[in-house]
């Protein structure tokens, strides 16, 4: 059985200046929280990890992440794939391609799972689709990255909304580090930033309330 409350009471695994302490990193915290996981809960974690590092969000991926019963995993990937999608169209409007020129549709090939209209899986609605044509819209491309993960951050806290100490608190912390660990690379007053924010947000999760601070 997975020990959430003390998973979430020791997420935070950063020194006082929102830096990993010395030799440790994302990877420490991950192994960090497998060590309190049932084997359900940790399946779940790998396949989020799967997502995040980006080399498995093939068709197949997808289909499986829409299928998953974990609503977090569901959701999050279902608007990943929205997100995807806004970015290559972007792309395809920008360089003149065609429309549709690699939209990952979810269309199924003969003996693929497909439902009536012959798609293994749908984005359904984009609701974010307004906030994501205007990120990529940006001119700056730092500045871009920072409303595109600032939107992503965003579907988190909604998808993670009174999980306090359950899987989903955890899938939501580890998609959120994962943000703030790769603006330590691109910027790193950026990264300190989100990580102070993330800091907040566990503290404030373990009270059992959401709080920020000014």
């Amino acid at each position: 059985m997975s020990n959430f409350e003390y998973i979430i009471a020791s997420l935070p695994f950063l020194t006082t200046d929102y830096r990993y302490a010395d030799g440790e990193g994302f990877g420490n915290v991950v192994e960090e929280i497998r060590s309190n996981l049932s084997e359900k809960d940790e399946a779940l974690m790998d396949f989020l990890l799967r997502g995040l590092t980006g080399q498995d969000l093939d068709a197949d991926f997808y289909a499986e992440a829409l299928e998953s019963k974990d609503r977090f995993i569901r959701e999050y990937f279902r608007f990943d794939l929205n997100l995807r999608n806004a970015k290559v169209a972007y792309i395809n409007k920008a360089l003149g391609r065609p429309a549709d020129m690699d939209i990952m549709t979810g269309e199924g090939s003969d003996g693929d799972r497909m439902d009536i209209d012959g798609f293994r899986f749908t984005g359904g609605e984009f609701e974010e689709a307004l906030q994501a044509e205007n990120a990529l819209a940006e001119k700056d491309l730092v500045d871009r990255e920072k409303a595109l993960d600032d939107l992503v951050w965003k579907k988190v806290e909604d998808l993670t909304t009174f999980h306090y100490f359950d899987i989903d608190a955890v899938l939501g912390y580890l998609a959120k580090l994962k943000i703030a660990d790769r603006w330590i690379v691109l910027d790193k007053e950026k990264g300190r930033e989100l990580f102070e924010k993330l800091v907040r947000e566990v503290k404030g999760t373990f009270k059992g309330v959401r709080y920020t601070e000014e």
